[in-house]
């Protein structure tokens, strides 16, 4: 069998491996919030995101994919074709195996900063550190603060805004049915105008940023309209007072104890003698007062108003999901089609071209791969996002999953290279934060951040041992 035609075998089953990793990696981020906030079951996330990514990621899949991604490596390196088709495979591989290994532990890292430094990788082998635009890796990296911080904010204000006007009402449904078609209008608007900002340039149908928010707006307003027939027609069921004071679970109030707890830490920490005794009973009090609170809250959001606004907010997260799984797939697809469309290229033509046509079949194998990979090793990651960073309810995942799509959309209009994991992955961070730091599990927390400093070293390290495999093997 000819040299070539292995070399092609390996690199169409290498594109598979990628697809399937960013499928057990990436797409259970989009989805673990919808899980762990119990709107979605996993079998249900899975059936879900198989039908939207596959068809996010075939139908509007990038059919060319640029040889050297995001500018990274500088092409002039590659002297002998055969020596980037050993590149993109050991690429492949090496990011395949790292995502593998982070699904394993649950960790929820970027298949971009991972395919990033598969290329630096085998950059730095071939053409030395003068080949690789160091520029755009600080960038790059600079990109692993203010993903995390702009998500964290955004769905920090979220959160705390659907308190404030919905929670503290004194009639939350009523307050949630007002509020509702308003976010579905936001949430419709936001996603539709990154699938067609983003997305269509993949099928070469470019509209104008004007453009994309004319439609936008329409189809947001269209879905707020139907919203608000829908609820129109819906009944809700009269609260007693007594339901709505018993168990004395209140938001508001839980807050401020909070607030006074944490003040009284402080004041106990500062003083002395006397003063310091009657600060710890006045702790001790405030913290049985919020320990009790803390108690009812999950028979209260099951027996009173706070129940059904769970549940609409329930749909309005599956449909945030939906629409984030198809703009996932149309989008992140590429990070496993893009270096196999690449080494076919030079495969089948003996020529390295800036830009390579990507086949319908490759886009299909991308799609079905990612769908295959969050059937199975999926639930790894959905677990971390969905229960260890912060307990999530619908409320708390829908304001997770809403503040990532706004800071997506407002980076892409702003040209700022960030991760959409580490975005959702600082949403949800920012929403536990929105309840307090002891709602966090600062010991997950902890393990998500090093797996993303060491995401680009670990890819660049793997890819120059296969990239040398390679070539001993096939030269």
């Amino acid at each position: 069998m000819p040299v070539e035609t292995i070399l092609l075998i390996l690199v169409v089953l290498a594109g598979a491996y990628m697809a399937w990793n960013i499928g057990a990696n990436d797409v259970a981020n989009a989805m673990g919030t919808s899980v762990g906030s119990g709107a979605l079951t996993l079998r249900q996330a899975v059936i879900v995101a198989a039908f939207l990514e596959f068809g996010g990621a075939f139908f509007l899949g990038s059919h060319v994919s640029e040889t050297i991604q995001g500018g990274i490596v500088d092409s002039a390196i590659f002297k002998d074709p055969m020596i980037l088709v050993f590149g993109m495979l050991a690429s492949l591989v090496a990011a395949g195996a790292w995502l593998q290994l982070a699904s394993y532990y649950g960790w929820p890292v970027s298949t971009t900063h991972t395919i990033v430094g598969a290329i630096v990788g085998f950059g730095l082998v071939v053409g030395g550190s003068e080949a690789v635009y160091w520029d755009n890796i600080a960038i790059i990296t600079a990109s692993w603060i203010f993903s995390p911080v702009l998500g964290g904010v955004a769905s920090f204000f979220i959160f705390n805004l659907l308190r404030k006007s919905i929670f503290y009402a004194d009639r939350p449904v009523v307050a949630a049915r007002k509020m509702t078609p308003y976010l579905v209008f936001g949430v419709v608007f936001i996603l539709a105008l990154i699938l067609l900002y983003k997305g269509l340039s993949n099928i070469q149908l470019q509209l104008t940023f004007i453009e994309s928010t004319a439609i936008s707006a329409s189809v947001g307003l269209i879905a707020m309209l139907i919203t608000r027939l829908i609820l129109s027609k819906a009944s809700i069921a009269p609260v007693s007072h007594e339901a709505e004071s018993y168990p004395e679970y209140q938001p508001k109030v839980a807050d401020q104890l909070e607030k006074a707890r944490r003040h009284l830490l402080q004041v106990q920490a500062a003083s002395k003698g006397v003063i310091q005794v009657q600060t710890d009973a006045l702790l001790q009090e405030v913290s049985s007062m919020v320990d009790s609170l803390k108690q009812k809250e999950q028979l209260s959001l099951e027996s009173t108003e706070y129940a059904l606004v769970e549940k609409i907010f329930g749909y309005l997260q599956i449909m945030s999901a939906c629409l984030m799984a198809f703009a996932h797939g149309a989008n992140d697809v590429a990070n496993a089609i893009g270096p196999l469309a690449a080494a076919i290229t030079v495969l089948t033509t003996g020529v390295i071209s800036s830009s390579s046509p990507v086949p319908t079949w490759a886009l299909a194998l991308g799609g079905a791969g990612i769908v295959v990979g969050l059937a199975t090793w999926g639930w790894r990651v959905i677990e971390t996002i969905g229960k260890k960073i912060t307990e999530l309810t619908p409320t708390r995942g829908f304001a997770a999953e809403f503040g990532a799509a706004t800071t997506i959309l407002i980076a892409s209009r702003l040209g700022l290279p960030v991760s959409t994991t580490h975005i959702l992955v600082g949403s949800v961070i920012g929403v536990g934060l929105a309840r307090g730091l002891e709602a966090l599990d600062l010991r997950t927390t902890r393990y998500i951040f090093l797996s993303w400093l060491v995401t680009v070293p670990a890819g660049a390290l793997v890819t120059i041992v296969f990239f040398y495999l390679f070539k001993a093997i096939f030269t």
